[in-house]
């Protein structure tokens, strides 16, 4: 891997020795640079989980990506670092209350001193490594994280700081994984119309004070508690901020074409 393109792509300079504050620093650092994002989808580019081709889309050609690619090719960097690190299995947490299969999230852990949850494709979460094994409440800025035991697995918790009730992001088992174990579920959200993955695009990316997303037409902003939105009107426009706020370059065939349209062409490709 090549380490100097890596961190400049996620704009980078920090100290590089294996340790929580280097983890901590790369973490959030990933966060604000590398969006979240499932464009590739909508656009017709098969996703492929090897560190090589997920390299080659994040670092070389300045995209995102999600779950999968995002903490597949961050795992890869640390390990590279002398970190160790284990790919684990995870199910998200639905609207109805319900949690998804094995394989539904990839997060990883990092053992230091400590065990450290890290999860740099999740959308948003949070922004820095959390302590895998404290049960007590971790809080981080306007939010708090807990981590309970659930059978021979963990459940992490959120709650917002302005007193909402505490809930249920995902549930993760601390077996190791490799690539290969997510390839079913990777498949199931890039072809499945009961995917959230392919009902709409999302291109999501944290800033200092908030975050900024663009959920299929609509941009939202976020800045220190403070939403704004606004609905794109053009495919100019659209990719004019795909541009602007992350870096990203569609192609003329890649605009704002219906979701369900480029669904169908996907489900007869794969």
């Amino acid at each position: 891997m090549d380490i100097t393109a890596y961190l400049n792509r996620i704009n980078y300079a920090g100290p590089l020795a294996p340790t929580a504050e280097t983890l901590r620093r790369l973490h959030l650092a990933h966060l604000l640079s590398v969006p979240f994002e499932n464009l590739s989808i909508h656009w017709h580019e098969p996703i492929v989980l090897t560190d090589e081709a997920l390299f080659q889309k994040i670092v070389l050609r300045q995209r995102g990506g999600f779950c999968y690619e995002l903490n597949g090719l961050f795992a890869s960097l640390l390990r590279t670092l002398g970190f160790q690190v284990e790919m684990l299995s995870a199910g998200v947490m639905n609207k109805r209350g319900e949690f998804g299969p094995e394989f539904d999230h990839m997060t990883l852990m990092v053992t230091l001193a400590e065990r450290w949850l890290v999860d740099v494709g999740f959308g948003d979460s949070f922004r820095e490594p959390l302590l895998l094994d404290a049960r007590t409440e971790q809080v981080q800025g306007r939010r708090a994280y807990r981590i309970e035991e659930v059978g021979d697995g963990r459940l992490i918790l959120m709650e917002r700081r302005e007193g909402d009730e505490w809930q249920a992001q995902y549930r993760f088992s601390l077996e190791p994984h490799v690539y290969a174990d997510y390839a079913g579920m990777c498949r199931y959200h890039q072809t499945s119309p009961e995917s959230h993955f392919t009902q709409r695009r999302i291109c999501s990316l944290a800033t200092a004070d908030g975050r900024v997303t663009l959920s299929e037409r609509r941009l939202i902003i976020t800045r220190g508690g403070e939403r704004q939105e606004r609905e794109l009107g053009s495919a100019e426009e659209y990719g004019e901020v795909l541009r602007t706020h992350f870096g990203i370059e569609a192609a003329p065939n890649q605009g704002m074409q219906p979701t369900a349209m480029r669904r169908s062409v996907i489900l007869e490709t794969y």
